[in-house]
């Protein structure tokens, strides 16, 4: 009985571990079996559960949350949002609806999805690879549609509804206020936009203006990610031919060369727009368009990716200073 009890807390410690460390397989497995042998422990159930989300499994989850709910003495406000985060990857909205109305968060009425207005925050797209931040607005308290328009290699696209975690991993600043960053979980709904990466040559920032400002039929979203995507020249991974000493014009804090990303619906969409902003100056050009098409990015197991960057960063050092 001893050995069975000591057998029972070593995988005991070791599913918690394997949570910590990432290993969500593990983790699972390793719950399965402290279940087999305590049914009624919701606290393994909940554990289990948030393995199976960030897995991914929402019926797994689901499942799990809902058990350890009902098991539960006390309401607990994490079971019921993993539970809520499951259901609405199900699209089971009766039972999302009634999980929020415990938590008592304000919906709009009806019985089919939720369609409101949470607010603005940032999604962190594909957390366990490259994780581009992007505004959101959020829809209901877990699903949001992309604001921005993303990197073709992220896998997603301007529009897009995205469930995401609910727990806040840091915070950006709008322009107004600091709002909060979510881990994105899963892409629900892709967009009708296609992302054309362009590359122009405009000879000062009114002109950029004016096509940012620009609509056309097809025409989501134009976006200038000159400044803000800064870790490798854009231009050369497209193979677009240009001069790393480029010229700069009258103004010495202009780049006259812009990468932008352009949301549409199609090839000719954006060349309509950019025939019909290159005729109202003649210093302006076009240079190529390129598009290209990727899937979201697989997850693996590996490194606890739902902990905001700085939990991790702490964890690593904490580590390190135990090896030491």
């Amino acid at each position: 009985m001893s050995t069975e009890h000591e057998d029972l807390e070593r995988i005991h410690n070791h599913a918690y571990a394997a949570v910590d460390d990432g290993q969500l397989n593990d983790a699972t497995c390793a719950f399965d079996i402290l279940l087999q042998h305590h049914p009624d422990n919701p606290f393994y159930h909940y554990m289990r559960g948030l393995a199976l989300k960030y897995q991914m499994d929402w019926a797994g989850s689901l499942r799990d949350n809902l058990r350890a709910i009902e098991l539960s003495d006390e309401f607990d406000q994490a079971q019921h949002w993993n539970a809520a985060i499951a259901a609405t990857g199900l699209g089971q909205w009766a039972t999302v609806r009634e999980l929020w109305a415990a938590c008592d968060i304000p919906l709009p009425e009806g019985d089919g999805p939720i369609d409101g207005d949470f607010g603005v925050a940032v999604v962190r797209l594909n957390p366990w690879s490259t994780g581009e931040t992007v505004f959101m607005r959020r829809i209901d308290p877990v699903r949001a549609r992309i604001l921005n328009v993303p990197l073709p290699e992220s896998g997603h696209r301007f529009g897009d509804i995205v469930l995401h975690d609910g727990a806040a991993t840091g915070s950006r600043f709008d322009g107004e206020r600091e709002v909060h960053v979510f881990n994105e979980l899963e892409r629900l709904l892709p967009s009708e936009f296609q992302t054309f990466v362009v590359f122009v040559r405009a000879p000062s920032r009114e002109d950029i203006d004016a096509l940012l400002r620009a609509s056309a039929p097809g025409i989501g979203y134009a976006e200038d990610w000159t400044q803000s995507i800064r870790h490798y020249c854009l231009r050369c991974s497209y193979g677009a031919p240009h001069n790393h000493a480029q010229v700069q014009d009258e103004n010495p804090q202009w780049q006259t060369e812009r990468n932008l990303g352009i949301a549409a619906q199609s090839h000719l969409s954006v060349e309509k727009l950019l025939k019909d902003w290159v005729a109202g100056h003649p210093d302006r050009h076009l240079d190529t368009i390129e598009t290209r098409e990727c899937a979201p990015l697989v997850r693996e197991d590996g490194h606890a990716w739902w902990l905001s960057p700085e939990a991790e960063d702490e964890a690593e050092d904490a580590q390190g200073d135990e090896e030491e």
